[in-house]
């Protein structure tokens, strides 16, 4: 028993989301499915997403150098966080993408050192630091 370490839990790669769609809709992207163009509806679904997103590329990119945000995956652990205290500063968070707080990072340690979050896509980090933070995140 020793020497049985536990695995950290796989972070998923993407976000489910649910959409409502009208019934005309929906056939029509069965019937493309039932003719071979899209494996399955989710894959209908994230082709046409991502067109739309390919259609607004400049205007992403302006809104993200405006508000300088930070694109992609950033993670916030304990040592940063720990850093970010020591040093007497007030982090402003602004990610396009996934934050994670680590799980080691108390809510105390995320009052401290966390003035405002702002996540467009998806934010983990506990129970505790997320409700720590309610009146912070936006």
């Amino acid at each position: 028993m020793g020497d049985v370490r536990q695995l950290r839990d796989k972070q998923p790669e993407n976000e489910k989301i649910t959409i409502n769609l009208g019934f005309v809709d929906l056939g029509r992207i069965d019937l493309l499915v039932q003719e071979g163009f899209y494996s399955n509806r989710s894959d209908f679904i994230r082709n046409a997403i991502r067109k739309q997103l390919d259609t607004h590329t400049e205007a992403v990119d302006r809104s993200i150098q405006r508000h300088t945000m930070e694109v992609g995956l950033r993670d916030f652990s304990r040592s940063d966080l720990e850093n970010h205290r020591e040093a007497g500063e007030i982090l402003h968070i602004k990610v396009v993408g996934l934050a994670r707080v680590a799980p080691d990072v108390t809510a105390d340690l995320a009052q401290a050192t966390i003035g405002s979050i702002t996540v467009l896509g998806s934010l983990q980090a506990s129970p505790e630091v997320k409700k720590a933070l309610a009146d912070r995140i936006k």
